[in-house]
C-alpha cells in the first residue's frame, strides 16, 4: 500500500510499504525519506499518535492511500516537556517564520540589525542585518536575485522600507501557508477541501521532483538556444540576418532600411499592421531586392517594419522561394538552387539584440566561477591535505582540525535556526568567513 507522508515544515513523500510492516520498521522508512533518526520520530494517524512499535501498520488502522504526519521530537524532549501534536514542529527553519525564533541570550537594537557589544545577537527577522549581509556578499545576491527575484528588485531599490514591507509580505504569507497546512492535517479525512490541498501538495512536489530529474539528467535542456544568424549583403552593406521559417514573410526594419539606402523604394500602398508574438506596423513593401549571400544574388522582397529590433529576417517566403534547407548537423544554410552553404554565426558574432549575456555580465559571471572554484579547491585542500581521511567523525557534522573556524562559530549560526550540516558546510565553503558563510545561508533559505 502507499501511504503518502508530510511533515509541519512542508516535506512531502510517498512510502510504498506493507499492511504487515511494523510502525518501528515503517520509522526507519521515514529517517531515510526525511534525514531524522528513527528514534525521534513520532507519526501521526489522524490526530492520533501511534504509539506500540511492534504493532503493524494495518493494525494501527492506516490504509492504502492514507495520509500520515511526521514530527521530528529532538533529542532530549521527551522527558522536559509533553509532546504536542498540535503545535508547529520547531525544526530548522520551518516555514521560514522568522519571527517564532528567539535566541537564547539575545536582545536586539530595535533601531539596528547589525551586531552589538558581547551577547547581543541579531535577528533573522531583522530587514537591516539581512540587507546589510546581502550587499556586503554579491555571490549571495546573485543567488537571491534567482530565488527570490521580488525581494531581490526590493533590495536594489536602495530604500530599507521598501525591502522590509516585501521581506515581511513574504513571512506572513508563509505563516498564512503553514497555518493552512496544520488545518489540513488535523482536518477530518473525509474533508473534501483538506483532500484538494493534500492533492495540490503531492501535485507540487511532482512537479519539483520532475524538475530536479531533468536537471540532473538533461541539464541541456535548461540552457538556452543560440538564434540562427548568417552573414549577408543587401545593396553592398553587411547585414546580420536572422533566419526564421516561422515568419510568413521577410522583414527588414526602417532603421537597416535607412542604412543600406533603400528606404526610397518603400510601396506604403503596402501599409499595415503585422500580428504575431506582438503588433507592429508595416510602413510599406520593398519589392524587389537582391540579397548577397556568399557568392550567390538573390531576389527576394521585404516588408518595412516602423519599430523592429533586428535589422532583416528571412522568412517562409524566401526560404521556399529558393529551396533552403536548415542543416542543424553541419551548422549551415544551404541554397538549394545553387548549392551554396554559409554558416550560421556563433554568439560572439551575433548583434546586440540577439546575444544571451551581454559583456559585462559575462565578466561578472567568470569572475564569480572564477572565485568560487578557487574557494573550492582552497577548502578542498584544507579539509584533506593528505587524500586520506582526517577524522573518524562524520565530516558533515564535525568541526575537523584543519577547518579553519571552531564550535562557536557553528553554534552562533546554528542557533539563528539553520542546520549544524547546512552551517559546517558554508562554513567550510566560505573558508571560516562567517560573514559570507550567513549570507549564504540566508540566500538559499528566502527562497519564495
Amino acid at each position: 500500500m502507499k501511504v503518502t507522508v508530510t511533515t509541519l515544515s512542508g516535506d512531502l513523500f510517498v512510502l510504498d510499504v506493507g499492511e504487515d510492516l511494523e510502525l518501528e520498521n515503517f520509522k526507519a522508512f521515514c529517517e531515510l525519506e526525511s534525514g531524522f533518526p528513527a528514534p525521534e520520530i513520532s507519526i501521526v494517524h489522524n490526530g492520533r499518535p501511534l504509539i506500540d512499535n511492534k504493532k503493524s501498520m494495518k493494525n494501527h488502522g492506516v490504509k492504502d492511500g492514507d495520509v500520515v504526519v511526521l514530527q521530528h521530537i529532538a533529542s532530549g524532549s521527551h522527558n522536559n516537556r509533553p509532546m504536542s501534536f498540535n503545535a508547529p514542529d520547531q525544526g530548522p527553519l520551518t516555514g521560514l517564520d522568522f519571527s517564532s525564533i528567539q535566541v537564547p541570550g539575545a536582545a536586539m537594537s530595535p533601531t539596528s540589525g547589525r551586531a552589538g557589544p558581547a551577547g547581543i545577537t541579531p535577528r533573522m527577522d531583522d530587514p537591516a542585518y539581512v540587507r546589510d549581509l546581502f550587499m556586503a556578499n554579491p555571490d549571495q545576491l546573485a543567488l537571491l536575485k534567482q530565488n527570490n527575484p521580488r525581494l531581490a528588485d526590493a533590495l536594489a531599490t536602495g530604500r530599507l522600507e521598501v525591502f522590509a514591507n516585501v521581506m515581511r509580505e513574504q513571512m506572513k504569507e508563509r505563516e498564512r501557508r503553514q497555518e493552512q497546512r496544520l488545518r489540513m492535517m488535523n482536518a477530518h479525512p473525509f474533508d473534501t477541501e483538506a483532500q484538494r490541498l493534500i492533492a495540490e501538495e503531492i501535485k507540487q512536489k511532482n512537479i519539483e521532483a520532475n524538475m530536479e530529474a531533468a536537471m540532473e539528467y538533461n541539464p541541456e535542456t535548461f540552457g538556452t538556444v543560440v538564434m540562427l544568424y548568417i552573414n549577408c549583403k543587401v545593396n553592398g552593406y553587411p547585414v546580420k540576418a536572422f533566419i526564421d521559417s516561422g515568419a510568413q514573410t521577410t522583414i527588414m526594419s526602417a532603421a537597416c532600411a535607412e542604412r543600406v539606402n533603400i528606404m526610397r523604394l518603400v510601396d506604403t500602398r503596402w501599409a499595415g499592421i503585422a500580428k504575431g508574438v506582438g503588433v507592429q506596423r508595416i510602413i510599406g513593401r520593398i519589392h524587389m531586392v537582391q540579397v548577397a549571400i556568399e557568392n550567390d544574388y538573390l531576389t527576394t522582397s521585404f516588408s518595412v517594419l516602423e519599430e523592429q529590433p533586428m535589422d532583416m529576417l528571412l522568412g517562409l517566403d524566401m526560404l521556399k522561394r529558393h529551396q533552403c534547407c536548415i542543416d542543424l548537423k553541419k551548422n549551415v544554410l544551404r541554397i538549394g538552387t545553387t548549392g551554396t552553404e554559409t554558416h550560421f554565426l556563433s554568439e560572439r558574432d551575433l548583434p546586440d539584440c540577439a546575444r544571451l549575456t551581454s559583456n559585462a555580465d559575462d565578466e561578472v559571471m567568470e569572475t564569480i566561477e572564477d572565485k568560487d572554484i578557487q574557494k573550492a579547491i582552497l577548502a578542498s585542500r584544507q579539509t584533506n591535505p593528505s587524500g586520506a581521511s582526517t577524522s573518524q567523525l562524520n565530516p558533515s557534522t564535525s568541526v575537523l582540525e584543519s577547518d579553519r573556524f571552531g564550535e562557536p562559530e557553528v553554534k552562533e549560526l546554528v542557533n539563528l535556526g539553520f542546520t549544524r550540516e547546512q552551517v559546517i558546510a558554508e562554513l567550510r565553503r566560505f573558508n571560516g568567513d562567517k560573514k559570507q558563510a550567513t549570507a549564504a545561508l540566508f540566500a538559499k533559505s528566502l527562497k519564495f
